[in-house]
């Protein structure tokens, strides 16, 4: 069984950093960014807490694999509107 300690802060961190890095960037390709730490940072805790529980088989271990490849999808679409975004004004600052 792992400590929960690391992990926890671990998560923590993360959104911390996520958090920060949305409330005071201005640059949108930074704000994705935050929000990606924050969603990490979800992660971390949901497989944390799956691996703590008795049941190894849980939907913590498959539910990380689906948040990823929305994230995926997410990023890819955020992307292509600031390029729009971009390409309209000429500065992606918010």
């Amino acid at each position: 069984m792992i400590h929960l300690a690391g992990p926890y802060l671990l998560a923590a961190a993360l959104v911390g950093l996520g958090v920060a890095g949305i409330a005071v960037r201005r640059n949108a390709v930074l704000l994705l960014v935050g929000v990606e730490l924050v969603l990490s940072g979800g992660l971390v805790l949901l497989v944390t807490t799956q691996a703590a529980g008795a049941d190894r088989w849980a939907a913590g271990s498959v539910l990380p694999l689906f948040v990823i490849t929305i994230a995926a999808a997410e990023v890819v679409v955020a992307l292509a509107v600031v390029l729009a975004v971009f390409r309209l004004r000429g500065s992606i600052d918010l």
